[in-house]
């Protein structure tokens, strides 16, 4: 298409006249996104967050965020005549007294559950692909500060209505801030204004929550997608794309009448979860006091990696000069700190560690395909494997108690297995991705099955194989090789400059064993013929 459709050219040309804005207008309302369904994920995280900004708009104007002690006397009768916290009593009356008010606080509940998935899978998707390699090494430390901070802001949100679930939650947070050494009690005593719980939490947190973070978020929102469009958006490998162009369709109209679409259907899923699907029933938890705690209490899925590390982790401490020398909860600290923080860590150093590794200083817009590249698949499965065992051992005394095993044989196992789980899952992972990528090497060296059985004169039967579709084989042929620092000796046995100390020979094998191509496309693997009956002759493969 050579001209812009008559609605951009009118109205870039009524703002050109004005701000001379319309060659901005019409460059940027063309611009090309690529077509394909992983690149959606992303948008599930960003129509979360602006259902999340309306509902929670919605909710302030009958929230009360204080602490203050009150006699509830509203429409839910089991809790008439108790005392509790404003806070509480306000959402009860949100939940029951307002007009909409407990649709609209379970579509806030979902978006939040549905904002944090999509960061992750997202993030995911990023990983696998390598799509956070120059130049997007930046964008994807902003990413990395959207996911911390979506979990402070749950955290804060699900604390506010100040019932019993919340309040135990609270009071685990509590006990990792007292856990840190030296300036544990001085955050603590700043965090909730004095002793726990004291009165100020919730009023702190309700400022967190509805102001400090969410516009923290939105600004780095703005700046991930500013530098997406500005850096251009990355494409999978296939027929026509190369590291210079971008396959797809316009801003405008295509991509807006699709992001529009998929905005009502994220909007349209959260309407109809907030409406069958209960969630954080409050009312049944009652209001928070210090003294009660619940069996089988669960935080939300994104916390639910917290409860199992505090649930796994032995009791270990550390007495500093005896007892009186303070002690140091080896059994809060560590489960507290440690695994998030080798996930996230291992997250934002990854770019730059892949380039010191690989030597690779290239810009890259054409994304891998995960198979292509087994070893950064393999370790992003087991860090998911990582978190996913946490997860599900949060739940340890649910398990028991559904499965009828000892609560103390789920702990050892847990304890097993977040070591062994992760290491299985890096093994079998990288057996996956070489097999698939054999798959591909004999597509491209043999062609496809075509299910045609000939039988050739001598009596023998054939089965014909046909090449591949031109878009499919694009796709295969778009897997490049990883680069291998130089390593080798020259003709008088020196090696080179930066393979001579003991970190360059590390980096050397390092490199080596990551980058290595060990199945490239024009080989074939043995998978030449196959012979089987069929018939009075035999069966075999031609390509």
């Amino acid at each position: 298409m050579d001209t812009p459709p008559k609605a951009i050219a009118g109205v870039s040309t009524f703002l050109d006249d004005r701000l001379g804005a319309g060659s901005f207008l019409k460059r940027n309302l063309r611009k090309m996104f690529p077509d394909h369904w992983s690149f959606l994920l992303g948008e599930i995280a960003l129509y979360s967050f602006i259902v999340l900004l309306l509902t929670g708009t919605f909710l302030t104007f009958w929230f009360k965020p204080s602490m203050g002690h009150v006699m509830y006397d509203g429409s839910y009768e089991p809790l008439k005549g108790i005392m509790m916290s404003e806070a509480y009593a306000s959402t009860l009356n949100i939940s029951f007294d307002v007009r909409g008010g407990l649709l609209i606080r379970q579509i806030h509940h979902w978006a939040a559950l549905l904002f944090v998935a999509g960061m992750v899978v997202h993030m995911l998707r990023v990983f696998f692909t390598g799509a956070y390699r120059k130049p997007r090494e930046l964008n994807w430390l902003i990413g990395i500060g959207l996911l911390s901070l979506a979990l402070f802001e749950g955290l804060t949100g699900y604390s506010l209505p100040d019932d019993l679930l919340s309040g135990a939650g609270l009071r685990i947070t509590q006990g990792v801030i007292l856990s840190i050494p030296l300036i544990g009690t001085y955050i603590q005593f700043f965090l909730f204004g004095g002793e726990y719980p004291g009165e100020d939490i919730i009023s702190r947190f309700f400022t967190l929550h509805i102001l400090l973070i969410p516009g923290i978020l939105l600004a780095l929102i703005t700046a991930h997608m500013i530098l997406m469009w500005v850096q251009k958006h990355t494409q999978m490998p296939g027929k026509g794309r190369t590291e210079k162009n971008v396959v797809g369709a316009p801003f405008y109209p295509a991509f807006m009448a699709k992001a529009g679409a998929y905005f009502l259907f994220t909007f349209g899923v959260l309407a109809l979860l907030g409406t069958f699907a209960q969630t954080n029933p409050i009312w049944l938890f009652g209001p928070y006091t210090p003294a009660d705690i619940s069996a089988g209490s669960q935080p939300d899925w994104y916390m639910g990696f917290l409860e199992g590390s505090l649930r796994l982790m032995v009791p270990w401490e550390i007495n500093l000069f005896g007892t009186s020398g303070g002690t140091i909860p080896l059994s809060v600290l560590i489960p507290a700190l440690v695994p998030l923080g080798i996930i996230m860590t291992g997250l934002a150093l990854y770019p730059f560690l892949e380039q010191w590794v690989t030597g690779d200083r290239r810009e890259h817009h054409i994304a891998d395909r995960p198979r292509n590249n087994a070893h950064r698949t393999s370790i992003g499965i087991s860090a998911v494997t990582f978190y996913g065992i946490l997860w599900l051992l949060g739940a340890n005394d649910e398990i028991s108690a559904n499965f009828h095993i000892g609560l103390y044989e789920t702990t050892i196992f847990g304890r097993f297995a977040i070591f062994l789980g992760p290491v299985i899952a890096y093994i079998i992972t990288y057996r996956v991705c070489i097999g698939l990528q054999r798959k591909d090497a004999e597509v491209v060296s043999h062609g496809v099955e075509s299910g045609v059985i000939k039988r050739m004169p001598n009596g023998e039967y054939i089965e014909v194989h046909t090449p591949p579709a031109d878009d499919i084989l694009a796709h295969i042929r778009g897997k490049k090789e990883i680069p291998v620092i130089e390593s080798g000796v020259d003709r008088e046995g020196i090696p080179p400059k930066g393979a001579r100390s003991l970190i360059g020979r590390l980096r050397a094998k390092m490199s080596k064993a990551y980058g290595t191509d060990r199945i490239p496309l024009e080989e074939g693997h043995g998978h030449g013929e196959e012979h089987a009956a069929v018939g009075a002759g035999e069966r075999k493969e031609v390509h």
